[in-house]
């Protein structure tokens, strides 16, 4: 062993001590003849001191720069009562450097590591390997590995198995698009790489295996969004002879332990709602609950107005009209309610109509509005009470096809909690519940939720009679916001799955090619399960305080799913392409 500490691991206890440090040179400095070098691993930081007494050790200390590998044995003492650092782990004591090993120079590095500089991302990104010496970026993935950790404890002490699922298997539709695979023993097929394990942990499930769990990696060849990777990692769970609420039970008590361990918070009961109720109230199924503001469902009182703009959807069975009051509010000056209606412009509403509440006493007089004048006074009186409208408020409206009212205000509402800094808690976990088995699409169709593998809560005959209202036995964990997590009980028979399979237009050559297999497992003994999964760099996200996803990966992809350090992915020589009976359509011409 070439150490006997890590840095960050020094303190008073092991004053006088002889010891040996290895790492990198964080930073040097010369004071009045001595030389100070703080040395950095990834445990923390220790400041070495070399005087002259020691020449040889003295004239090599002279000579390091920053982020030279170095050795150090040396001393500990407790540093004099001026000179202590309360920023620094090993702050109450110094090492009195003895020998100086230089392991390994270091050329000047493409940013400064000692103090957090401005760098560009892509910068940061080209050279991952040096980004990730900063103390703040290898404490989240310290962090990640803790967490990993008590996740993998907490599922081996319930009895889960930990079983590995193929990487190389065939595309399913699952949403977004596969990763493709040639094949060279097999010219002309492709293997996919797995978007999720659903597949086969519920074979795993009809093999008797009753609780599994995966650390998996997932791949989704999307556009990419700000918190997205097209490779990222799922804590993937599944189990037999246990309903929702065990499940839920269950999964809420891995991450309230989780968080107790890594954060010491104590998250308490999960909450449930219902997807309708999460819909209506917050215009979002992952409501950030945090959040105050709520929206108020108020077509009913104007279905009669002349302004067309609102009695349209008032009207129609698939609009509606909400309002959303934001406390305080009938400061905010017009640009910023300019600003506001170009936002939610981007989820397709046409406006944002307001209402400031200068002084309700006044009636109509106290209100200030291009829209009051289109509204009977008797309604605006309803509206204004009914989400408890008082002076010095603004309240929004949104008016159209109840999905882009909802996704509008929902992101209005979101945008405003965080603008006006009105969150009234740090933590805030619910379970959103009830979720509908199917979604319509613009042309008609009706597409799974979740995915066609999700159990409805009713029987065959009754999900073909009435499939658009038929709610599924779906949940998913919400976290300030962000879906933490999602599963479902699965269809355990074959009848069932047939059904949705039909209700999905999927045809039954194409059922039986696509999910024989699985139509197969189903006849032959499959127990009842159910499971989740966790997306882990979202939870790591979270934990950490971290503003993006690539801050929680080791070596993550750019916003356009490349890699700027390893160059990938690259271009492959006409041979390969050969082996594989591949042709591109046109040569990539290569710059």
């Amino acid at each position: 062993m070439m150490r006997s500490h890590y840095c960050g691991q020094l303190n008073q206890s092991l004053a006088d001590q002889e010891i040996t440090l290895c790492g990198w040179v964080h930073r040097r400095r010369d004071h009045g003849g001595v030389i100070f070098l703080d040395i950095r691993d990834r445990e923390g930081l220790a400041q070495v001191v070399f005087d002259p007494d020691r020449a040889e050790t003295f004239a090599k200390a002279d000579r390091v720069r920053s982020e030279y590998v170095v050795k150090v044995t040396g001393k500990v003492r407790l540093r004099p009562e001026g000179a202590r650092n309360a920023n620094m782990a090993s702050g109450d004591i110094e090492v009195l450097g003895y020998e100086l090993e230089v392991l390994n120079e270091a050329d000047t590095p493409p940013f400064p590591l000692n103090e957090y500089s401005d760098v560009g991302e892509e910068t940061r990104l080209r050279y991952r390997f040096i980004d990730l010496r900063r103390p703040e970026m290898a404490e989240k993935l310290k962090l990640r590995s803790q967490i990993t950790s008590s996740i993998r404890r907490y599922l081996d002490e319930n009895g889960f198995l930990d079983v590995e699922t193929p990487i190389l298997t065939r595309a399913t539709p699952e949403g977004a698009r596969d990763y493709l695979v040639p094949s060279r023993t097999h010219p002309g097929h492709f293997f996919a790489l797995p978007q999720s394990p659903q597949l086969f942990k519920q074979l795993l499930m009809v093999s008797g295996f009753d609780r599994y769990y995966q650390i998996a990696k997932c791949f989704r060849d999307e556009d990419l969004r700000a918190d997205r990777q097209p490779e990222f990692t799922q804590i993937d769970i599944e189990t037999s002879f246990l309903d929702e609420s065990d499940i839920m039970g269950l999964t809420e008590g891995m991450i309230r332990q989780l968080f107790k361990q890594v954060l010491d918070v104590d998250l308490g009961e999960f909450p449930h709602m219902t997807f309708e109720e999460a819909m209506r109230r917050y215009g979002s199924d992952k409501p950030d609950l945090r959040n105050p503001l709520e929206l108020v469902d108020v077509a009913d009182q104007l279905t009669e107005v002349e302004f067309k703009v609102f009695s349209g959807p008032a009207t129609d069975p698939k609009g509606r009209v909400a309002a959303l009051r934001v406390p305080g509010g009938a400061s905010m000056p017009r640009k910023q309610i300019d600003d506001y209606t170009k936002f939610v412009g981007i989820y397709g509403a046409k406006g944002l109509a307001y209402i400031k509440v200068n002084e309700r006493a006044k009636g109509v007089e106290g209100l200030q509005s291009p829209i009051v004048k289109f509204i009977p006074e008797a309604n605006l009186e309803e509206i204004l009470n009914r989400v408890g409208a008082v002076d010095g408020d603004i309240v929004f409206f949104g008016a159209d096809k109840a999905k882009i009212v909802s996704e509008a205000l929902g992101a209005l509402r979101i945008k405003l909690g965080h603008d006006l800094d009105l969150l009234t808690s740090e933590w805030a976990p619910l379970w959103v519940v009830d979720f509908p088995m199917f979604e319509e699409n613009d042309d008609g169709s009706l597409s799974a939720l979740h995915h066609p593998f999700t159990a409805p809560k009713c029987s065959p005959q009754e999900l073909q009679a009435n499939p658009s209202t038929a709610l599924s036995r779906a949940y998913d964990m919400v976290l300030n916001g962000t879906e933490l997590g999602g599963g479902s009980i699965r269809i355990h028979r074959k009848e069932m799955q047939q059904a949705v399979f039909n209700i999905l237009g999927i045809s039954a050559d194409e059922q039986q090619e696509k999910f024989g297999f699985l139509l197969d497992a189903l006849k032959f003994g499959a127990p009842p399960h159910g499971g989740l999964a966790f997306g882990l760099d979202r939870l790591v996200m979270l934990v950490t305080g971290a503003q993006s996803i690539r801050e929680v990966i080791a070596f993550p992809k750019t916003q356009s799913a490349a890699c700027v350090m390893t160059q990938a992915p690259g271009l492959v020589d006409n041979k390969a392409l050969r082996e594989l009976s591949i042709r591109l359509r046109e040569q990539t011409k290569v710059e």
